[in-house]
């Protein structure tokens, strides 16, 4: 099945701050007391900024459904989607990244009513395009619409970080970040910034085996050389810089990650493949997104992305894998109230 069919090719960029950033192009709406959001997948750390960078990705997300209620309380009804294991993911809404971040919501903003949550999962789990993240966003997002006095995208990322951590086990903004703000964003432990990029494209490739976040951070654990970390220093500051200066030959060149795919490659079937094949067709830069096994590139051109993903494509289909593939504009969407 093409990525058409898959409805994952993504519509050209200008949709970064777009209201209209809908999974079916809904314009928003909402009631006083009842609003649904969609939040967009994500490529976490772009590969040289483990846990500080991430873009947004145009195609698929998560949608949450919230309703104000009166009892102090916050409560999942139901967890939906075709999207394999969504229905196991927790009720309960301390264990679950979104039901976390509303009780975190409610509890720093003294807020006395609470709310009952619905998730509709369209991000596959353990996939390493920010599902866990997704669900917490369109939470969020849907959320503040039916507060008296909404939050700004700011408070919301502080809150986000907290419900996110349920399924990471540690506190990073790599993939909420982008969500809330589309496209580059920086994410530190107190702010998101989002960074100005050039108009690039990026494709992502999705294999069907589940890579779970904590057994990927688990091959991290051990000792990393000075000289590896200088090195990796080395490549984040030619990135950012090429960023800033919209310098794409200094974006290739600090596109390189030598801390964290090292470690993590041996856990993606044909991963080194996979990457072989987006740089054969003029990557930038090609590496793991989040903690896999999702493998994305950055390219100059949609058309460059789109023959790109379809050899990364095959390079997976040398494993025996199957694989969907995600064609969007580096400088993604953000999270929106969409039609309920």
């Amino acid at each position: 099945m093409s990525a058409a069919d898959l409805g994952l090719v993504a519509a050209p960029a200008d949709a970064r701050r777009s209201a209209a950033s809908t999974p079916h192009g809904h314009p928003p709406a909402m009631t006083s007391t009842r609003a649904t959001a969609f939040a967009p997948a994500s490529v976490g750390n772009i590969g040289v900024g483990f846990d500080l960078l991430g873009h947004s990705l145009a195609g698929p997300g998560d949608c949450a459904t919230v309703s104000r209620i009166d009892a102090p309380d916050v409560r999942i009804l139901a967890i939906e989607g075709d999207v394999e294991g969504a229905t196991q993911l927790p009720l309960e809404a301390a264990a679950n990244t979104a039901g976390r971040a509303l009780m975190e919501l409610r509890e720093r903003h003294g807020l006395a009513h609470g709310f009952e949550l619905t998730l509709h999962k369209g991000i596959a789990l353990g996939s390493g395009l920010g599902g866990s993240a997704a669900s917490c966003v369109a939470a969020l997002v849907a959320a503040n619409a039916v507060l008296d006095a909404p939050l700004s995208r700011d408070a919301l990322y502080r809150l986000a970080l907290v419900g996110e951590s349920v399924a990471s086990g540690s506190v990073h903004g790599d993939n909420v970040a982008p969500m809330l703000f589309g496209g580059v964003v920086l994410a530190t432990a107190t702010q998101a910034i989002p960074l100005q990029a050039p108009d690039l494209w990026c494709a992502a490739v999705h294999p069907h085996f589940v890579l779970e976040t904590r057994r990927a951070r688990a091959a991290l654990a051990e000792p990393y050389p000075l000289s590896q970390f200088v090195r990796q220093s080395e490549h984040l500051a030619l990135f950012l810089t090429g960023l800033a200066r919209g310098d794409r030959a200094l974006i290739a060149q600090g596109l390189r990650d030598v801390l964290v795919e090292p470690r993590r490659a041996a856990l993606i079937p044909g991963f080194a493949a996979v990457q072989a094949a987006a740089m054969d067709h003029g990557a930038l830069g090609a590496s793991i997104s989040g903690a896999g096994p999702t493998v994305f590139g950055w390219f100059d051109t949609q058309a460059q992305a789109q023959r790109a993903a379809a050899a990364m494509q095959d390079a997976f289909a040398g494993v025996d894998l199957a694989s969907d593939r995600i064609v969007s504009p580096v400088n993604g969407p953000r999270a929106e109230l969409v039609e309920g």
